[in-house]
């Protein structure tokens, strides 16, 4: 199976020139050939020749459950499946009950027909945007080549490299700090971090229930908006590309470009020039706030440190923390020092930042680089912990923004930089902008894309 994207194969699917189950018997061919086994954390042969039966006898009697029936998928080992541990990319959690029911937006897939193929890989308790696993292994980025492996991004690394291999078309991420925007960044694909509520988060094992997103990533906009319909079970799409003309993008003056690598600051630069030159307005804002939520986070902590710390208190203070990733304990108990105080200031200073910033934004499209750098080699990530945590730093820092901020977020590739890796271009809108910023990442990919 070559890497197709869900809307032609839902075409043929549909027309009668593809099988579901022949299409679900190609995903764990494909899972064979590619021959990288940290990407899924297991696989689901049964529930899928199951899930694509069923879906060849709707779509014989032209009765199909939604636009994308009988299209391939694949969960971040976060999402509840019935039957089955959920990981959260752990091995201490191997040992809680299955899960009695599938979470919510599992659930609306399997509503809309498509053929749930496993559950994958990821940075453990999903906290760091490197994408390393030492219980699992980590996902080997495919852009890469021959050379030195490099990062897949995380915290849903097994979900970007699905992807990118073109073993599934869609896979569905959660995003606290960039961990979907990431991935896709670093693999060339498409990421939609939604805003928060706007899926819902029954089943999925929690980070920070603050800032915890979700979104899928996928090879087009399209993809990702045909995949956000059925989800919400909707027969059609409600997005519409919008026209370059109606749309204004907004640039920070402030943080998001520092220390950003030559070739990601020239392909940004490049797209921008593409954007005005077919009719698109765009502007610089001062936007001082994004330098000020640093300045917080330096002197009152991490929110999403906090309520990690809140969660994992226990497994911290006891016999499972010898089996946890130390890069991960160590990130966790950066939150140690924090304060009641630290936590309501922080809070506090969410709620009026969100409102300046939704102010200063309005109904524009702010843009930047998805992250400042290409996704760098994994050795020497792995082999020093102060080398991981500087470029943990810099990976998470464009999305962590916004998702303190409550922004929704498209990334979209928009060339190759050092060592000819992916790079990526952010488009955010805030909080409960989806569909508008949906519109404009749909009218501006192609151009993006260059």
């Amino acid at each position: 199976m070559t890497a197709r994207t869900a809307k032609s194969l839902a075409a043929d699917l549909h027309a009668g020139r593809v099988d579901p189950v022949d299409l679900a018997i190609e995903v764990f061919e494909k899972i064979k050939q590619v021959g990288d086994p940290a990407i899924f954390i297991d696989q689901l042969p049964d529930r899928a020749m199951a899930e694509a039966r069923a879906a060849r006898e709707r779509l014989k009697a032209g009765l199909p459950a939604s636009l994308l029936d009988g299209v391939p998928i694949a969960w971040k080992d976060l999402f509840d499946i019935k039957g089955r541990v959920t990981t959260a990319g752990s091995v201490v959690l191997k040992r809680e009950a299955p899960a009695t029911a599938d979470a919510g937006v599992v659930a609306a897939g399997h509503r809309a027909g498509m053929i749930t193929t496993g559950t994958l890989n990821m940075t453990e308790f999903a906290y760091s945007g490197i994408g390393l696993n030492p219980h699992y292994g980590t996902p080997i980025n495919p852009h890469a080549g021959q050379g030195a492996a490099r990062s897949p991004g995380g915290s849903s690394s097994g979900s970007g490299v699905v992807v990118a291999q073109g073993i599934v078309p869609i896979a569905m991420g959660t995003d606290t700090g960039g961990s979907v925007r990431i991935p896709a960044s670093f693999n060339g694909v498409i990421g939609y971090k939604s805003s928060t509520g706007h899926y819902p988060m029954d089943g999925v094992f929690p980070l920070s229930r603050s800032l915890d997103t979700l979104g899928p990533l996928a090879h087009t906009v399209e993809d990702c908006v045909l995949f956000d319909a059925a989800l919400r079970g909707m027969a059609q799409p409600d997005v519409r590309a919008a026209p370059l003309r109606d749309v204004t993008f907004v640039i920070p003056d402030d943080v998001m470009f520092d220390d950003a690598e030559p070739e990601v600051l020239d392909n940004f630069n490049a797209a921008v020039t593409r954007l005005e030159s077919d009719g698109a307005r765009v502007r610089q804002i001062a936007m001082p706030q994004l330098r000020g939520i640093q300045d917080l986070m330096a002197r009152h902590g991490s929110l999403a440190g906090a309520e990690a710390l809140a969660l994992h208190q226990e497994r911290l203070s006891g016999p499972d923390e010898t089996q946890i990733d130390a890069r991960v304990v160590r990130r966790i108990r950066q939150a140690d020092s924090m304060s009641a105080a630290d936590l309501v200031i922080l809070m506090q200073a969410r709620t009026r930042l969100i409102r300046e910033t939704t102010a200063l934004i309005g109904d524009a499209i702010l843009i930047c680089p998805t992250t400042p750098i290409v996704a760098m080699e994994t050795a020497a990530l792995e082999a020093d912990q102060e080398v991981f945590f500087a470029h943990n730093g810099r990976s998470l820092r464009n999305t962590s923004l916004g998702n303190f901020l409550d922004w929704c977020g498209v990334s979209i590739p928009n060339g190759t930089g050092a060592g000819g890796m992916p790079t990526g271009f952010l488009m955010s809108a805030p909080h409960g902008r989806d569909h508008r910023l949906l519109c404009a990442a749909l009218g501006s990919e192609e151009i993006i894309r260059g």
